[in-house]
């Protein structure tokens, strides 16, 4: 078990995290449930491994390549699954909007919908490599350590990600090429 200064450490590192690391949980399996538990193993992995992390590293680099081992080890299913809860997060479905009118709220979910069908549409190393990008901000390098390839490959894969799903959102708007 990690010192108390570390554990401290961790606690800071780790908890802004927790949302990004759900909704990529979320999207690599597509159950609420599933990436509660996923987010929660991968906690648990990070802070027993804590001492092995290398301070002025990315931490965020780090604990999403444990996340993504979790996964790909509980679809293999070598470890146990165990369901285990994490807190109410109310940040989670924080919505930015002032006070949006329901045509808003009409719009907004119609994108939303329409992103998520598009997004579940792709592959899913086109849809990871996207994610971890975009939606999480990590940098190439950072996603070629998480899951393990080349960055001509991440740079590749984020290429065609997004020309896929450019083209899934032009079909669903019946809009053509």
């Amino acid at each position: 078990m990690p010192a108390p200064a570390s554990s401290a450490l961790f606690e800071q590192l780790a908890l802004p995290l927790l949302p990004s690391l759900y909704s990529h949980a979320f999207w690599l399996s597509r159950n609420h449930e599933e990436a509660e538990d996923i987010v929660q193993e991968t906690i648990s992995k990070a802070l027993r491994a804590f001492d092995s992390f290398h301070a002025g590293t990315n931490f965020k680099a780090w604990v999403f390549r444990i996340l993504r081992n979790t996964f790909l080890t509980s679809r293999t299913a070598i470890a146990a699954s165990r369901t285990v809860f994490l807190e109410d997060h109310p940040d989670l479905l924080n919505i930015s909007d002032m006070s949006p009118t329901p045509e808003d709220h009409l719009l907004r979910l119609d994108n939303q919908a329409a992103m998520d069908q598009a997004l579940d549409r792709l592959h899913p190393q086109l849809r990871e490599v996207l994610l971890l990008c975009d939606v999480e901000g990590l940098k190439y390098k950072e996603i070629a350590l998480v899951i393990d390839v080349p960055i001509g490959t991440v740079m590749s894969r984020i290429s065609r990600a997004r020309r896929t799903l450019h083209e899934h959102l032009q079909k669903q708007r019946g809009v053509s090429l």
